[in-house]
């Protein structure tokens, strides 16, 4: 098992961080994520609130936090703009969310009313999701509730199934057979900041157990990244220097569309729409600074027929 993936994920942290900082500031009308702040810790919140506020921090340690959060901000926005509106669009009534980490949709969107959610990712990080999710339902309820029962954030979906995998060794399939999804049914599977961290090997396995699980009406929408002499550059930079506090958590396997496209049909699903995120940011009106990671970025679109 890789080593990296034995700690909750400190990517899920960093990104959940982006969402707090763009909330009503980027994307106005398209974009929203109001939860992910409550899922902060009170260190976690500093760098957010400084990039709100757009006071960056004396020193070098809190500087790297706040571009960090800074630079994710901007990624995040037309990423998750493209991922809930394609989500919208192909409502089922299971929702498959593979790499959860300290993702918001299940109590956020109002679409998924009628939705069953299953949250999948490594023991370790999900134990910590519902960890932050019962402290963020105690500030929720109050000093005058202080005795009841520790719960969790009431979810806008209609259920949310924790789901414990380590995409490295554990088989999927069992695991949500285990937690009660239905293969006969259409499942929408989301996959988001999760392949370039897996190898290419076990990005097909589980494109593979996915499409084990897939009836025609259902659809994938998965985030990638494409090759980038640029992108590889920096994050070879930041880990030689340790200043990226994603540094133990690198990336295995870059993807050309033709080649996400390839493997998916493969499969049998084919994708309608795969999209930059930079043209996406552009047509948001949001920030472009940091244009490497939003050029090679994207969000594609499959559906199985």
């Amino acid at each position: 098992m890789n080593e990296s993936r034995r700690t909750a994920s400190r990517t899920a942290v960093l990104v959940c961080q982006g969402r707090a900082a763009a909330d009503g500031r980027a994307a106005i009308g398209r974009f929203t994520d109001p939860v992910a702040v409550r899922l902060l810790r009170v260190a976690e919140r500093t760098p957010v609130d400084e990039v709100r506020a757009s006071t960056p921090p004396e020193g070098w340690q809190a500087r790297i936090a706040y571009e960090s959060v800074r630079a994710c901000a901007e990624v995040v926005v037309p990423r998750t703009v493209a991922i809930d509106e394609a989500l919208r669009a192909r409502v089922t009534s299971q929702l498959v969310i593979l790499g959860a980490g300290l993702d918001t949709r299940a109590w956020r969107l109002p679409w998924l009313a009628q939705t069953d959610v299953w949250e999948v990712d490594h023991p370790a990080s999900q134990e910590d999701k519902r960890v932050r999710l019962a402290e963020a339902a105690q500030v929720v309820r109050g000093p005058d509730e202080s005795n009841r029962p520790a719960a969790e954030l009431p979810t806008t979906a209609r259920t949310v199934r924790f789901t414990p995998v380590d995409f490295a060794v554990d088989d999927l399939g069992a695991a949500l057979e285990a937690a009660g999804h239905d293969p006969s049914a259409p499942t929408t599977w989301l996959w988001e900041g999760v392949v370039p961290y897996l190898t290419r090997d076990e990005v097909r396995a589980t494109v593979a157990a996915l499409a084990a699980r897939t009836v025609p009406g259902s659809a994938l929408v998965v985030n990638y990244q494409a090759p980038s002499v640029k992108a590889a550059v920096g994050r070879l930079l930041t880990r030689m220097l340790g200043s990226s506090v994603t540094a133990g958590e690198p990336w295995r396997s870059l993807w050309r569309p033709q080649r996400m496209a390839a493997l998916l049909a493969e499969f049998g699903l084919r994708v309608v729409s795969d999209d930059i995120l930079l043209a996406l940011a552009r047509s948001l009106g949001s920030p472009t600074r940091g244009r490497t990671s939003l050029q090679s970025g994207r969000v594609a679109v499959a559906e199985s027929h």
